[in-house]
């Protein structure tokens, strides 16, 4: 058998390259749309309007009225690494445009057919190209208003591979609407469009202001439901709006960051954010974040990815610390009570965002990390989904009393007569409360001035227990005086192992005693008079029973949290009118009165104008 003559190896042709390079910054259409707004932004356009077609595969045409092209730059745009962004090696170091590697108008025109119809202002008339797989077949004199206009037909179609791997048309749609939301945060100075097969489904303000493109484009109640970040370190300068934790979501897709107003995709600074709301929010649930970061440009590196998703900052760690302070002081000074309003008309497009979220197999991480978001734009009659985990509580009813009741509210009670006093926040309005009764032995109805509030007892309590289990310092530990003894699994075994350290440093005295058994002999001193050992027993096995935790600071919070859950008043105990006031006033001291640990609400408030509406008193 002979072997085959000739080089293994070979060059390949420029047409192969420029697809292959295409792939790197063309994913999808909406990478396209992308690329065409990148570049409009950059030539100072005000208005810039997106049609599609076919979710972007049959037509992209973008319009601007920035400065537009001459002649020979409209035919130089379409070579490979051919820019006006920079000149030098060393302009990457400052780079202040979003497009400037030079290879978004070649790698789409490498796999799409493209019109270039562009003016200068001062000229009489434009230049419109044709090019087709990546070559100019024609350019031409015409007509044409100042600005630029770039069509891009059949995307793909000299590439049916790239074409099959594309999604469903509603998430491809999905993308795009995501893109030009991002841009039109960062850009609220420009007006930006787009129309989907002749439906306006985006269409926001010229104000400059961040918040009227909040109002425009998450609608009204997102909006009132925000509250804005201020906030200046040595190394970054931090501006924008996040959530109240009444507003969260079950994914990262309402989460919008700019690093010098170029949009950008990081799981850190959405981790960051996260950590700054700590427990006021459920575990998986993520805040709505517009944040805007400034930073030296020498600090950033933009050219990292092709697409220009991600960047690198050389100074990470510290700017994710300035954003998680800068998220806790704003949540600090606000009143965070949640209020109820009554159900309105659901957005079209949060309709779309729905449907696209029931079908999360089909998106994937994609431009910018998000996926779809909302438009008060064409309205559709859909009542507002729960935004909350609902707690699930058990089958059989229990009753306490009023004794059990006094008995656990005394505990905090002791603890809050030793503690300092608290830094200053934003006040509940539970000071001026009056107390009109309880519901189902579970909630109080307290009075204001200008409507009502509902309070969960268990869940205000919880939020009590919990910030004073944190401060270890102020509680010792007493014996007990029939020791507990835990007969436990294997696995169990090994868990409370890695919990052990952390229980003796918060007051439990815990000790083997054989093979898989263990005797607690002294528990913390704010757990009070220990008249039956079984809580000791339910509070090692709700510990156990959530598994590993990653870190030392995952397991010291997850035991606070499980202790403050065993030790808080119940739902189902009895409460007198003096129980609920020092309740009331025990969650007014606490430093995050809003929510329990697990990051549910511990009240929600109805305005007397939202009680109107409930009983049609309008007008």
């Amino acid at each position: 058998m002979s072997e085959v003559s000739g080089n293994r190896i070979r060059v390949l042709d420029e047409a192969t390259i420029n697809k292959i390079a295409a792939g790197e910054v063309v994913e999808r259409p909406a990478s396209v749309v992308k690329e065409l707004l990148d570049n409009s932004i950059d030539a100072h356009a005000t208005d810039i309007r997106v049609e599609v077609k076919g979710a972007g595969t049959e037509l992209i045409t973008v319009t601007d009225n920035g400065k537009g092209m001459s002649r020979e730059d409209s035919t130089l745009a379409f070579t490979k690494h051919a820019t006006s962004k920079i000149g030098h090696i060393d302009d990457l170091e400052k780079v202040l445009t979003l497009g400037f590697r030079g290879e978004a108008l070649s790698s789409i025109a490498a796999v799409a057919k493209v019109y270039l119809t562009t003016r200068e202002k001062d000229s009489i008339s434009g230049t419109k190209v044709v090019v087709s797989g990546g070559a100019i077949e024609n350019v031409l004199e015409v007509g044409a208003a100042p600005g630029t206009t770039i069509a891009v037909e059949s995307l793909f179609y000299n590439t049916p591979a790239r074409k099959k791997y594309l999604k469903s048309m509603r998430t491809e749609l999905a993308h795009i609407t995501d893109v030009v939301t991002r841009h039109a945060f960062g850009h609220p100075e420009i007006s930006f469009t787009l129309i989907s097969d002749g439906k306006v489904l985006v269409r926001s303000p010229t104000s400059g202001e961040i918040f009227d493109s909040i109002v425009y484009l998450l609608g009204s109640e997102s909006a009132k439901k925000l509250i804005p970040v201020e906030f200046e370190s040595d190394i970054v300068k931090i501006n924008g709006y996040i959530s109240k934790p009444e507003l969260s979501r079950s994914g990262t897709d309402q989460q919008y960051f700019f690093i010098n107003g170029r949009g950008i995709a990081s799981k850190s600074i959405s981790n960051a954010v996260r950590l700054g709301y700590y427990n006021l929010i459920p575990k998986g649930r993520f805040p709505v974040a517009v944040l805007d970061l400034e930073l030296d440009l020498t600090e950033v590196d933009v050219n990292v990815h092709p697409a220009k998703r991600y960047v690198r900052m050389s100074h990470e760690r510290e700017v994710c610390d300035a954003v998680t302070l800068a998220v806790e002081n704003a949540l600090k000074v606000e009143q965070l009570v949640p209020e109820v309003s009554l159900p309105e008309k659901k957005l079209a497009q949060a309709v779309l965002v729905e449907q696209v979220e029931e079908s999360r197999e089909e998106v994937p991480d994609a431009i910018y990390e998000g996926g779809p978001v909302e438009f008060p734009q064409e309205e559709l009659p859909v009542t507002e989904k729960k935004t909350l985990p609902l707690v699930k509580e058990d089958e059989e009813t229990y009753h306490y009393t009023a004794r059990d009741t006094e008995k656990r509210l005394k505990r905090s009670e002791r603890t809050l007569a030793n503690t300092p006093k608290k830094p200053e926040r934003a006040a509940t309005g539970l000071d001026r409360a009056r107390i009109v009764g309880q519901v189902n032995e579970l909630y109080i109805i307290v009075e204001l001035d200008d409507g009502l509030v509902i309070v969960d007892q268990h869940a205000a309590h919880e939020r009590v227990m919990y910030e004073q289990i944190c401060d270890i310092s102020s509680s010792g530990w007493q014996e007990l005086i029939t020791p507990v003894t835990l007969d436990l699994t294997s696995k169990e075994k090994v868990l409370l192992e890695e919990y052990i350290p952390y229980l003796e440093e918060m007051g439990f005295g815990i000790s083997e005693f054989g093979p898989n058994s263990y005797v607690v002999t002294t528990v913390p001193a704010l757990l009070g008079k220990m008249e039956s050992t079984e809580l000791v027993h339910d509070i090692i096995i709700d510990l156990l029973s959530t598994g590993r935790v990653r870190n030392d600071t995952g397991m010291f919070d997850n035991l606070c949290k499980t202790m403050a859950c065993r030790a808080a008043i119940k739902a189902g105990a009895e409460c007198s009118i003096g129980q609920m006031e020092s309740l009331l006033k025990q969650l007014d001291m606490a430093d995050n009165p809003y929510t329990c640990p697990h990051g549910r609400p511990t009240m929600i408030s109805f305005s007397r104008a939202e009680l109107d509406k409930l009983f049609k008193r309008t007008g």
